[in-house]
């Protein structure tokens, strides 16, 4: 069972910046261009899609860390799930709408790359917004502009002070200097996630793309 558990306020070292930032609410959001040139061609070898494995690199730097897996209990208190897992979109070209899907994390590539794959497949013609029910609190965020390449992007969510869980979106592949480079923009609330924290999040997705040896 995934379970929330309550941070210690009392010995947390952000306790006296997460109580500001509930004070006074920040988000903020960083676009950065990731080199995802090996991340590509190895795709290409392994003939895996290319979608699922981008979200898997997410889902596993984002469990890699108890400030991109927070999120408010009754009491608002800040609290730390077991796993998150990555709500996505999948286009609909006949209606030009998209649904949110979720899959459930696994650390094996391979098994979550297949399983987005099934999902895909199975909700491909549904065209609710949430075929799934979107009761769901342990997701975050992923979703993307295949058609477009973007230098900056910026998510602005009313009332959204309690929404500590990252949101992440991708834009589309361009060429600079022989290599492929891909947009990703993310999207932070301050009381969950300070600078250094997201230059981490973004060095370790980084890593991954730029060493694939785990597509197969």
């Amino acid at each position: 069972m995934n379970r929330l558990h309550p941070i210690d306020l009392e010995h947390w070292p952000r306790a006296e910046h997460f109580a500001h930032y509930r004070r006074h609410p920040c988000a903020w959001e960083m676009t950065v261009d990731v080199d995802v040139t090996a991340f590509i061609d190895a795709v290409r070898v392994a003939g895996v899609k290319t979608y699922p494995s981008q979200i898997w690199v997410l889902a596993t730097v984002v469990n890699r860390h108890d400030e991109f897996r927070m999120q408010l209990i009754e009491d608002g208190r800040p609290a730390v799930w077991d796993v998150v897992h990555p709500t996505f979109t999948v286009f609909h070209p006949d209606t030009e709408t998209f649904s949110a899907l979720v899959v459930e994390y696994d650390n094996d590539a391979r098994a979550f790359h297949d399983a987005v794959v099934r999902t895909t497949e199975t909700y491909r013609d549904d065209h609710r917004m949430f075929p799934q029910g979107d009761e769901r609190r342990d997701t975050f965020d992923v979703s993307t502009l295949p058609r477009t390449s973007f230098t900056g992007f910026a998510l602005h969510l009313t009332g959204s002070e309690d929404h500590l869980l990252p949101i992440v979106t991708l834009g589309r592949y361009r060429q600079v200097d022989g290599r492929t480079l891909m947009p990703m923009a993310v999207r932070i609330n301050h009381a969950a996630v300070d600078g250094f924290h997201a230059s981490r999040f973004v060095a370790e997705v980084e890593e991954l793309f730029a060493v694939p040896s785990w597509i197969r």
